[in-house]
């Protein structure tokens, strides 16, 4: 492995791609990677299952402390409303009631916004910047407002009471005086001329307007293309749904003066950066417990304003205050994702080369700007898998009376990826090419890599041909045809869909591994990186097990106390397996480092004659031998444990990359559309344990086909109200309407990291919104229906097939 390492850093040295810069193979990273591979690679269940599946799980919702009470929220009815008094005295005089807290109390306690800090912070982000060149306007996001409320749902006041019945009750006392003021809510509208300003600050909205690429290049490649294909699309905006609804338990302990916080979250340690800033108080005398959490996809990654509410709170009425929400006020005040309101130009040579492309992406943030990371990471991927030399991109972000958007599994990624594998796929039929030889024709081949795409992105290795001819072959694509021929003659409609997709993995750059060898002949690892559901504590041990060579049942994972883990980046953007398996290399290297001038000093030797081998110590050429427990054991009472840590910051992104494949039956009667069949391949590097990811990618394609089938938080755009809020009105992926996935892995090493691990955690997503949108406009085509919104429900494709061939319905040209 490291000579693979050392071979491709040669090679991207000699395309003088100089701003990637590849890790050093010391010695002992060598001898770790040499012994990879008993436990890496294995499809080992997981360890966590176990305890997850008797009700021993630790999420928020199962912790209580004595005297506990429980807060409840008064959210405002108004997409827009000012908010000029809160009258508080009869929820005050309410059975239970110990506080009733407002905006003003905020502001008069001293209490700070959430310093959310969106703007993505890494080296290879794009970066995005105001109109005007400089910082953007985010919108402080304070726990309670106290001008105006934003958004319907939007908290007012916190009712903290001796029962949770007690403080929802007292809650519909609580009497806000609001003047209702002028809305937006739709994505395009609030960037129009004339529209409500959300933010005094920013009386257009558009808070964030960037550039990328070479524009004259692009309009001159334009200017001789022989064909133009142009089309508009808006992805919609989702949300989570997660398994566990969000929850937080504060607790401040006056005889300390420290706070501690029970939260499920997307990483412990950053809760507790920005939640002690909120407080005014310094990091170490806050405690954030996140250990367990039911579901995360990006929704959990930013604080919420309970979070701060309770501790705060709890400091307030002298006990600690818990906070559950409902599912209802879930689908109201959740993060959400997507949103995204795209524009896009291919130009093309008469014989089906791609010359350039242009794009113009408007992001809704919703009220205040929580993450531009969907923005930014949309941006660098405009092109996709394919060799466009040329491309022009302008970024803008807009502030509207909607919940705040977040980055949501594959933030950013399948609304590009969407625009650009519909826009070739209009391509092929406006000019009269097969989509699939289109595709190969433009594909970027392995001998470009590095290859630095229109727009700066450097996609650092991968086989796109290879996993397209891949996917093709397990989807049984040349027997399509008999199956059309069959479905028709059962008064169905077969339809298939194809995408490529590349998309990008960087995150938070720094992590830190704490390695100890314990006297119970364990291993345990303290690691920042934290799971909702990955299986980390299985995956993470396989690699220490491997580093190290001890059974996988040996090792063990601490994460989620921010007493014990003081650094960690959390689990976001495909971040965790390589930030935490790179950091775990790095440390376990450490280690066997120690051990060997330990060994060398137990046998009175010199550290070069120690070997190490089978999990054990040896001298050279000789029978001398300890095994790395009763070395840590023996050595302790003179060189205390053995342990050790490090932090490793790592910038580099990787691009995981592949195929997919959907084929739909359409009732052309009713418009019900079934999932038939749907292949995929992922190239995610090095992958540590096929099961877990398999697993991923499963989860990945129901969050993608959920979108693309039945989900949407949609708004009433009269009224500004949000129309899904429950279960009956959001639609989603089952066991019963989705078909076993038929999914292969790739394993095209990445140099950028010591493992060559990409990403596996959002691959599954990524293409799987156009796949399916491609395969049911497939199945429509002699209807001539060319374009179609998500999602795609039974109504959305019936009034397809009524209206199809109707002037006006497609929003295509082609010059």
């Amino acid at each position: 492995m490291a000579s693979l390492l050392q071979q491709t850093a040669s090679t991207d040295r000699e395309n003088a791609q100089e701003k990637i810069s590849y890790p050093a193979v010391t010695p002992e990273m060598k001898l770790v990677q040499e012994a990879l591979f008993r436990h890496v690679g294995k499809p080992i269940p997981r360890k966590e299952d176990g305890r997850l599946i008797t009700g021993k799980g630790r999420f928020s919702d199962d912790f209580s402390l004595p005297g506990q009470t429980y807060a409840a929220m008064v959210r405002s009815p108004y997409p827009h409303a000012r908010i000029l008094g809160i009258d508080t005295s009869e929820a005050l005089e309410s059975a239970g009631v110990l506080a009733v807290l407002t905006g003003q109390d905020i502001l008069d306690d001293g209490i700070a916004p959430i310093p959310h800090s969106p703007v993505p912070s890494t080296k290879f982000d794009m970066k995005l910047t105001a109109p005007d060149g400089g910082k953007p306007f985010v919108g402080p996001h304070y726990l309670l407002p106290n001008d105006k409320a934003r958004h319907v749902g939007e908290a007012v006041a916190m009712v903290i009471a001796e029962t949770a019945a007690q403080a929802v009750d007292a809650a519909e006392k609580v009497a806000v005086d609001y003047e209702e003021l002028p809305h937006v809510t739709s994505t395009a509208a609030a960037a129009e001329p004339g529209a409500p300003a959300v933010w005094d600050e920013v009386p257009d909205n558009v808070f964030i307007e960037t550039k990328f690429g070479d524009w004259e290049a692009t309009d001159a490649a334009f200017a001789k293309a022989d064909h133009v294909i142009r089309a508009d699309f808006h992805i919609d905006r989702v949300t989570a749904v997660t398994i566990e609804p969000r929850s937080s338990l504060g607790h401040f302990d006056a005889e300390t003066g420290r706070y501690t916080l029970y939260a499920g979250s997307g990483g412990a340690v950053r809760q507790k950066n920005e939640l002690s800033k909120v407080l005014g108080i310094e990091p170490k005398d806050l405690r954030v417990l996140s250990f367990d959490v039911g579901g995360n996809f990006g929704a959990r990654n930013r604080a919420y304003v309970e979070f701060g509410l309770v501790l705060w709170g709890s400091r307030k009425v002298g006990r600690p205050v818990k906070f559950t929400a409902t599912r209802s006020e879930a689908f109201l005040t959740d993060y959400q994702g997507r949103d995204l309101v795209t524009k896009v130009e291919l130009a093309l040579t008469k014989d089906g080369k791609f010359l350039a492309m242009r794009a113009d992406n408007l992001s809704n943030v919703g009220m205040r700007c929580v993450s531009l990371s969907p923005l930014s990471k949309g941006s660098g991927l405009i092109t996709g898998s394919y060799d466009i030399p040329h491309a022009a991109l302008r970024a803008r972000a807009v502030f509207t009376n909607t919940m705040c958007t977040q980055a949501y599994r594959s933030s950013g990624r399948p609304e590009v990826t969407y625009a650009i594998e519909r826009l070739v796929e209009i391509a092929a039929r406006e000019l009269g090419f097969d989509p699939l030889e289109l595709r190969r024709k433009n594909l970027i081949q392995p001998s470009a890599m590095p290859y630095t795409n229109a727009v700066g992105s450097i996609y650092d290795s991968g086989e796109y041909e290879k996993n397209m001819d891949r996917a093709l072959e397990i989807s049984d694509w040349n027997g399509f045809e008999a199956r059309r021929a069959e479905a028709k003659r059962r008064g169905k409609l077969l339809g298939r869909g194809f995408a490529n997709y590349v998309e990008s993995s960087i995150g938070s750059p720094k992590e830190r591994a704490e390695i100890e060898i314990k006297d119970d002949g364990t291993v345990e690892v303290v690691i920042g990186t934290q799971p909702s559901g990955q299986g980390h504590e299985t995956s993470f041990a396989q690699v220490v097990a491997d580093m190290i060579q001890v059974p996988v049942e040996k090792v063990w994972i601490v994460l989620g106390d921010t007493d014990i883990v003081s650094v960690g980046g959390g689990s976001h953007s495909g971040r965790s397996m390589r930030h935490a398996g790179t950091v775990m290399a790095i440390a376990s290297a450490d280690l066997l480092a120690e051990g060997r001038r330990r060994a060398a000093e137990l046998f009175e030797t010199t550290v070069d004659s120690i070997d190490f081998e089978g999990g054990y110590f040896k001298v050279s050429s000789t029978n001398k031998a300890i095994d790395i427990f009763a070395l840590g054991r023996q050595t302790r009472a003179t060189a205390g444990p053995l342990r050790v840590g490090r932090d490793n910051e790592m910038h580099t992104p990787v691009f995981p990359n592949g195929a997919a494949v959907c084929e739909v039956e359409v009732d052309p009667e009713t418009g019900h559309v079934q999932i038939s069949a749907y292949s995929t391949i992922d190239d995610v590097g090095r992958c540590i344990n096929p099961l877990i990811v398999h697993g991923q990618t499963h989860g990945g394609i129901a969050q993608g086909v959920g979108q693309a089938m039945w989900e949407l938080c949609a708004i009433d755009p009269t009224t500004g109200q949000p129309l899904a809020g429950s279960l009956m009105d959001y639609g989603m992926p089952r066991f019963d309407n989705l078909p076993s996935f038929n999914c292969e892995i790739a394993e095209v090493i990445s140099p950028t990291n010591p493992l060559g691990i990409k990403a596996g955690g959002e691959g599954g997503t990524t293409p799987a919104l156009v796949t399916v949108t491609n395969a049911v406009i497939d199945a429509l085509k002699d209807y001539g229906v060319t374009q179609i919104p998500m999602p795609l429900t039974p109504f959305t494709v019936w009034q397809a097939i009524q209206q199809a061939g109707t002037p006006g319905q497609a929003i295509v040209a082609a010059e």
